[in-house]
């Protein structure tokens, strides 16, 4: 069977993990979509162009190829230890001569420290990265965060909810870790930073979690997002509401409820 020469290029026929600067972050078919909803998800937190973003595990510039046109010159900071997705993602996705103009600045660290570009950030985001990391790590990168994090800023992450937490001490992938919302909070909250869960879309189901320093709990934008969480919380309802009547035994039990009150009504009059 031949393969479609764009399909290649993007690699869709590859499996999550392979060495693909598309495939090597996750399933290739969800390339756009999740570059879409981090993107859709800072800017109804906020997100201006004028404002400075840590996109922590970067990749291969899967959400910086809409941040890094976005944003301010000299506005975006990655962080990424494979060096090769960095430079992957701007020979297939944004061009060489985006540096020039938006200057995006790179590091690449494996342990988390966030300080080294040596400035602070009004909005930070681990995409899919807390879905592969040891508490250990999570406790170290929120450390980390806190100290590069503005009064006002907004760290965005998301991580794979279980009803257990993952033990181990290693990094996960390909694979991944996992964690209860419940333990995931409690270990922000031990680097005294909130912890707000959120429901926002992603086509695997990660959940995802703002962390704030605790002052800012109560801002406008929390509010915003409740509506959204509100409105999430409702069409799950909906949903399950539909599930339910749709069910062979209720369908019985209407069936069965119209026939006796049909009855009823024939005996009293």
């Amino acid at each position: 069977m031949s393969i479609n020469p764009i399909d290649d290029r993007l690699g869709k026929h590859l499996s999550p993990g392979d060495r693909h600067y598309r495939a090597f972050v996750s399933h290739p078919d969800n390339y756009d979509i999740v570059a879409a909803l981090q993107f859709n998800l800072l800017t109804s937190l906020g997100l201006r162009e004028h404002h400075y973003l840590l996109d922590i595990g970067c990749g291969s510039l899967r959400g910086g190829r809409l941040f890094i046109p976005y944003l301010l010159s000299g506005h975006y900071f990655g962080i990424e230890p494979e060096q090769w997705l960095i430079e992957e993602g701007i020979k297939h996705e944004l061009g060489e001569s985006i540096l020039a103009v938006k200057q995006p600045s790179f590091a690449h660290d494996r342990s988390f420290n966030l300080e080294v570009f040596g400035r602070t950030f009004d909005f930070l985001l681990a995409q899919s990265i807390f879905s592969h990391a040891s508490a250990l790590q999570i406790k170290a990168c929120v450390a980390s965060a806190k100290k590069v994090m503005k009064p006002d800023a907004i760290f965005v992450a998301n991580f794979v909810e279980s009803n257990e937490n993952y033990t181990g001490h290693e990094w996960v992938y390909p694979g991944g870790s996992y964690y209860t919302l419940d333990f995931m909070c409690r270990l922000v909250e031990e680097q005294g930073m909130t912890c707000i869960p959120i429901h926002w879309p992603h086509p695997v189901g990660l959940r995802w979690i703002l962390i704030v320093h605790p002052q800012q709990a109560n801002r406008q934008f929390l509010k915003d997002m409740d509506v959204v969480t509100l409105r999430a919380e409702r069409d799950a309802a909906l949903a399950r509401l539909c599930k339910i009547e749709s069910h062979p035994y209720v369908m019985f039990g209407r069936t069965v409820r119209r026939w006796l009150y049909a009855l009823l009504q024939r005996r009293t009059h």
